[in-house]
């Protein structure tokens, strides 16, 4: 999600609170700054003032929204989601042709897994978004995308995906959701080709490089998977994903004892085909299975 605003001076800010402490400008100026700093705990007391004071405050409901969206790790998120929800609703009832409530709202529904709830939202802000913003646009539909990916309707994110990339050609995001999407869908090339563009333009995602590496192993091509996933791994550790890391690690000792096994079968093929042909079907039926198989 990428949502521009002009963040206020601090300073300033703070001068205007001492001088009049009921200003509810200045404490939704000071939320948005605290927001724009990441400062989630301080963004959302200054929201409570400021809407404390003009309870009709549609910019510093927004902005508390994102502030709970955006605070903590997502997988302790779903209360926080739902303040989230709250407020963009707020916001809908007081702007109801403002887009930026309706892709936030449709977020939190993402969050909470509520995908098909989170659709219609970010329809709903695609109607109301000025067609000049192909850039918010192409986040946009990369969400909706997402959202129809949860539901594994891959046609439907392919399309989205695809639009978001027409509208941003460097949206990395898409690409790499895209390659996903064809993953899943069992186009190993597909995968391969989106998620090297993808790379292209972000080259130190790891997780892009372990599932491309994933690509090309179910291809066949074992020295191209191989070299992926030392990329993932190398990065996955610094990105500090240690335990992602040890685990792509072993997927790739997995691989490399795999071939090993197999040019040990090619070396005494002429010595008794009956029984390298049985050791050959066993490692064949192996498989190598992605951390997070196909997923962002």
């Amino acid at each position: 999600m990428a949502i521009y605003c002009i963040v206020p001076k601090k300073s300033g800010v703070a001068e205007a609170i001492k001088l009049k402490n009921d200003f509810a400008p200045a404490y939704s100026n000071r939320c948005l700054a605290y927001l724009q700093l990441a400062d989630y705990q301080n963004a959302i007391a200054n929201c409570n003032q400021a809407l404390k004071f003009m309870p009709k405050n549609v910019e510093a409901y927004l902005n508390r929204g994102l502030a709970y969206y955006r605070q903590g790790d997502y997988q302790a998120a779903m209360p926080t989601a739902g303040y989230a929800y709250a407020d963009n609703n707020q916001f809908i009832l007081l702007k109801p042709n403002d887009f930026r409530a309706y892709y936030n709202r449709g977020l939190a529904h993402a969050i909470l897994g509520n995908h098909q709830q989170a659709i219609s939202d970010y329809n709903l802000a695609l109607t109301n978004i000025s067609q000049s913003s192909s850039l918010l646009k192409a986040d946009v539909y990369n969400d909706r995308g997402l959202a129809h990916f949860e539901l594994l309707d891959l046609k439907a994110a392919m399309l989205d995906f695809s639009q978001a990339i027409r509208l941003n050609p460097n949206n990395y995001r898409a690409y790499y959701n895209r390659g996903c999407a064809c993953g899943r869908s069992g186009d190993r090339s597909c995968a391969v080709r989106d998620f090297t563009e993808s790379l292209k333009l972000n080259p130190t995602n790891a997780q892009a490089y372990l599932n491309r590496g994933i690509a090309y192993h179910r291809l066949g091509h074992e020295q191209a998977a191989i070299a992926d996933l030392q990329k993932a791994v190398e990065y996955f550790a610094q990105q500090g994903e240690t335990k992602t890391s040890e685990k792509t690690f072993l997927l790739l000792k997995n691989l490399q004892q795999q071939l090993s096994s197999l040019s040990e079968i090619a070396l005494v093929e002429c010595e008794g085909s009956f029984k390298i042909k049985t050791v050959s079907l066993t490692i064949q039926n192996s498989k190598i299975t992605s951390l997070n198989p196909f997923e962002e």
